[in-house]
């Protein structure tokens, strides 16, 4: 079957088609561009989709955007995932399963997929989240910071003299406020993910599989002294994995 899938994220909208198991488009807008104008034009050659699913961390109005456009190009509606207590052999560790961000779920859906459970997961990008997820499923629970670039702009705007005049290097100590600034917030991202994954060690079984997926994912990866491997697109891959199972 072919589907159409959604990955509404915090700073733009990743798409993908997919055909049975076949990747056959895929493509992105920032949420600061026009919207409408780009989805039509990405999707105005597209062949037509049997279904449409999306995850979304946005708020409402953008998924009625959204929406709109693949009413607007195909005649049909989005099937939104709203986070569940367990589906496709995850289990949520939230109390309240729909309180977890969808794309965290995702991500460990399509590790859990990939057969690389237990692992630790890291999305890095406007935020910074944790989850651990174990042999069987079992989401241990996680975290949330700011990622490294938001932890950048919350200093500066609430700061009189961190006012860097370029952007910095990451160096393990600086002198100079621009490079002190960046390596304290890459850093601190990297340390913050080291420390989940010793600490939720013991209960998964050992030195856990670490994979790092999110629009920050590449430049941080460098600064972790664990093994890790980036996961491209985790949340359009566990998308397709729920969308298959429907």
């Amino acid at each position: 079957m072919r589907r159409l899938l959604l990955d509404l994220g915090n700073t733009r909208l990743k798409w993908a088609l997919r055909d049975g198991d076949d990747w056959r488009a895929n493509g992105a807008v920032a949420w600061n561009e026009n919207v409408a104008d780009a989805l039509a034009e990405a999707w105005s050659s597209l062949p037509q989709p049997a279904a449409v699913f999306g995850a979304s961390v946005v708020d409402a109005p953008r998924e009625a955007q959204v929406a709109a456009s693949v009413a607007a190009a195909f005649g049909r509606e989005p099937r939104w995932l709203r986070t569940p207590a367990e589906a496709c052999g995850v289990r949520n560790a939230y109390a309240e399963p729909q309180k977890l961000g969808v794309d965290r779920f995702l991500a460990m859906v399509a590790a859990r997929a990939d057969g690389l459970a237990p692992c630790v997961l890291a999305g890095v990008g406007t935020a910074l989240t944790l989850d651990a997820l174990a042999t069987d499923g079992r989401h241990l629970g996680g975290l949330i910071a700011p990622g490294p670039r938001l932890m950048q702009q919350s200093l500066l705007g609430a700061t009189a003299q961190v006012r860097p005049a370029q952007a910095g290097t990451i160096v393990e100590a600086a002198d100079n406020t621009a490079d002190a600034v960046a390596s304290g917030c890459w850093l601190a991202a990297a340390a913050l993910i080291e420390r989940f994954a010793a600490r939720m060690a013991p209960a998964l079984g050992g030195a856990p599989a670490l994979r790092l997926g999110g629009g920050d994912a590449e430049a941080l990866l460098p600064l972790l002294a664990a093994p890790a491997q980036l996961a491209h697109d985790s949340v359009l891959h566990g998308l397709a994995v729920w969308a298959a199972a429907q």
